[in-house]
């Protein structure tokens, strides 16, 4: 399990996501916390699969690099 510091940076990460690229954090909101999967997260985005991919693989590397800059 993550510690809370982990999951405190994940969501700041998040949230600067959110105002770097709004559909790429929703799309992680959708698939991380609501459970939907790749292509249910696209349909209810209003996006195709490809792009789904596509921004899901950006955001993950996005959020990635994020968190570990904010860890110092």
């Amino acid at each position: 399990a993550a510690s809370d510091d982990e999951l405190l940076l994940v969501h700041e990460a998040l949230d600067l996501l959110a105002a770097h690229d709004p559909r790429k954090a929703e799309l992680v909101k959708q698939k991380y916390f609501a459970g939907l999967t790749l292509e249910e997260a696209a349909d209810v985005l209003g996006i195709s699969h490809r792009t789904a991919k596509r921004d899901w693989a950006y955001a993950q590397a996005w959020l990635f690099n994020e968190v570990q800059r904010l860890r110092g």
